[in-house]
Parts: structure tokens; C-alpha cells; sequence
């Protein structure tokens, strides 16, 4: 159980570092009749990229950290966090089902590292989930608002499933960690 934890940790670290430097958080929504589009927009924590007819990508990183809106800061911020936190979660993680000590009172065994990863692993997936959801409710907000004009609405990008997926791995191997 140990080791499933342990994999299945690592593919939560992982996942949230991919949805940290995704650029498909927000990707641009075509809604009218036109069936021919020639560029799809992709808006992400650390740049824009533009893909015209799939074959040309052009990204731009975002010029300055003070022109972001502040809420894409406190993501870009939480997401740096969980990143760090879910890295050191695994490598507590590792030294715990290394130095799991069994006695004869105790057959499962007792590692205060897995303790500690646990709780970090939780603590790691509720900061993936705080930015992934958050953003996502607002895309969804302003694509069913009417004031919002149709060249603005965006859908759910790829990064945006990463991350939750990301996050419940995290809080289910956090869980499971715990509960040893």
C-alpha cells in the first residue's frame, strides 16, 4: 500500500508540475457558426501562445510580474508552492517506506515520515485544487454571461483536468499516508 502511495504520489508530483507550466489553463471558445478557425488561443499562468491552423505556435511570456491581475499572481504563487511541497512530499514519502520500522507489537509498522508526507501530499493537493478550481468556476461564469462578448469566452484547457486530477491523487495518497 506503501508503494501504490508512493507511485501514485509521484504521478500527482508530477502532473502538478505539468499543470504549472501548461499554457492551456484558459483556451478560447468558439461558439458562433463559423466552422473554419484559423487561430486558437491559449492562456496559461506564465504565457500566451497563439497556434494558427495547428501547424504555426507562438508564445509570448507575460512582460511584467506588475501587470498581471493579482489573482493570477496568487496563483502563479500557489502553484510554485505546491509544486515545491509536493516534491518534498515525495521525498519524505521515499525516506518513510524506506524506514518503516516493524516490531513485534507493532507489525505494520511506524514511520513518522509517512506522517509528514501525508499531511504534505493533503496540504499539496487542497493548493493544486484552490487555483485549478477557482479558475475554472470563473471560465465557466463568463461563458455563460451574456455581457461577456463571444471573442472573449474561453473553455477549460487541458492544464485545468491536469490539475484535478493532479489534486485528488495528491489528497487521496495525503489520506492514505494518514491513515497508516
Amino acid at each position: 500500500l506503501q508503494i501504490t502511495g508512493l507511485i501514485l504520489g509521484g504521478v500527482g508530483m508530477v502532473g502538478t508540475l505539468a499543470a504549472t507550466v501548461m499554457p492551456q489553463w484558459r483556451v478560447s471558445a468558439y461558439i458562433d457558426g463559423n466552422i473554419v478557425v484559423f487561430e486558437t488561443i491559449w492562456e496559461g499562468l506564465w504565457m500566451d501562445c497563439i497556434s494558427q491552423l495547428g501547424i504555426r505556435l507562438q508564445c509570448k511570456f507575460y512582460d511584467s510580474v506588475l501587470a498581471l491581475p493579482p489573482p493570477l499572481e496568487a496563483f502563479r504563487a500557489l502553484m510554485c508552492v505546491a509544486v515545491v511541497l509536493s516534491i518534498i512530499s515525495f521525498l519524505m514519502a521515499i525516506v518513510g517506506v524506506k524506514y518503516t520500522r516493524k516490531t513485534k507489537e507493532d507489525t505494520q509498522g511506524i514511520s513518522i515520515f509517512i506522517l509528514a508526507a501525508g499531511v504534505a501530499f493533503l496540504l499539496t493537493g487542497i493548493l493544486v485544487l484552490i487555483p485549478v478550481s477557482w479558475t475554472g468556476g470563473g471560465i465557466i461564469r463568463d461563458f455563460y454571461d451574456p455581457k461577456v462578448p463571444v471573442p472573449l469566452k474561453r473553455e477549460l484547457g487541458a492544464a485545468l483536468y491536469v490539475g484535478w486530477v493532479s489534486a485528488a491523487l495528491l489528497i487521496a495518497v495525503g489520506a492514505m499516508y494518514c491513515s497508516f
